[in-house]
């Protein structure tokens, strides 16, 4: 049986749930020094990685943020008993140059379950950790 989200139904009263997530940085060096960027690969898309290339390779910090602004998002989504889809979760770099956050397949699934529209992000990184946090929003009721 599929899990089911834990949302409160639409039209009722809804208070969006903030996701937060901390990536640590030397964590992420030493998985990058032992499986290279390909491990990498399972968790972001082409786009995402590129966004973190620089001209020395990946940048970690960058990495960080991205891998913390995706967990960050998917615990918006109050699911119980699935698993990250890390590559539905994407997180890209607006002309701004602020995070935003795109959901595909089963991500979008999950967020119209549980009303709501899209997720913001803001990420912050230093030199051993990188954070971030996200916050749904949702789909106001339509007057009845």
């Amino acid at each position: 049986m599929p899990a089911r989200p834990v949302a409160p139904p639409a039209g009722g009263l809804v208070l969006p749930s903030l996701g937060m997530d901390i990536v640590s940085v030397t964590r992420v060096r030493r998985l990058l020094a032992d499986y290279g960027e390909t491990f990498f690969e399972r968790m972001l898309t082409p786009g995402e990685l590129a966004d973190c290339r620089t001209s020395t390779g990946l940048d970690v910090l960058s990495l960080c943020g991205r891998i913390a602004a995706k967990e960050a998002a998917f615990k918006t989504l109050r699911v119980r008993g699935r698993f990250l889809p890390w590559t539905d979760i994407v997180v890209r770099r607006s002309e701004g140059g602020w995070p935003l956050v795109e959901l595909h397949r089963s991500a979008a699934e999950m967020a119209a379950a549980s009303g709501i529209t899209e997720i913001t992000v803001s990420i912050s990184h230093d030199v051993d950790y990188a954070v971030a946090v996200a916050a749904p929003i949702v789909a106001a009721p339509l007057p009845t």
